[in-house]
């Protein structure tokens, strides 16, 4: 992966695409202060560089009939990297699993879970989840609303506000 060091356009850039990624490379250009072939060579170089690693819509959960949310946290018996690495492999192949983190402390992994309801989310761990191998424990915490939900990081637009992490 090449660096790249990010300035003040290239943060608006990663800004923009980050609110709106289906922002056209003119409206980008525009509000960059650049014209749009260089604005689009500064997207390829950002994603060559690895500060874009994609692009998604957002879908709303419940208009596609899951209505809940669950933050799973698992425990293993083993914490050898090679069973580590088989969880997380494991967990690769399960598409109700939305987001798996790894952890410090008492709970190994953190998953998150969409289900149509209850009962398909009790399914799902009594005949995949708690039926892995290696797994210890799980502790279910069903989410009842989401106040914020913001991808991405927070991106400075000011050059003394920026922290630069590959520059």
């Amino acid at each position: 992966m090449q660096r790249v060091k990010l300035d003040r356009i290239d943060r608006h850039i990663l800004h923009d695409l980050q609110s709106d990624g289906r922002m056209t490379n003119v409206d980008l250009a525009r509000r960059a202060g650049i014209s749009a072939p260089p604005c689009l060579r500064r997207v390829r170089a950002l994603e060559d560089a690895g500060f874009i690693r994609g692009y998604h819509a957002e879908v709303d959960a419940q208009a596609l009939g899951y209505n809940v949310t669950v933050f799973a946290h698992v425990g293993l018996n083993s914490q050898a990297e090679t069973d580590l690495k088989a969880f997380e492999g494991m967990v690769q192949g399960w598409p109700e699993v939305r987001e798996c983190h790894m952890l410090a402390g008492e709970t190994d992994f953190l998953l998150k879970v969409v289900a149509e309801d209850w009962d398909a989310y009790q399914r799902f761990l009594t005949t995949q989840l708690t039926a892995a191998p290696n797994i210890s424990h799980v502790k279910s915490a069903l989410a009842i609303r989401t106040s914020k939900l913001q991808p991405g990081v927070p991106i400075a637009l000011d050059e003394e506000d920026a922290v630069n992490p590959r520059g």
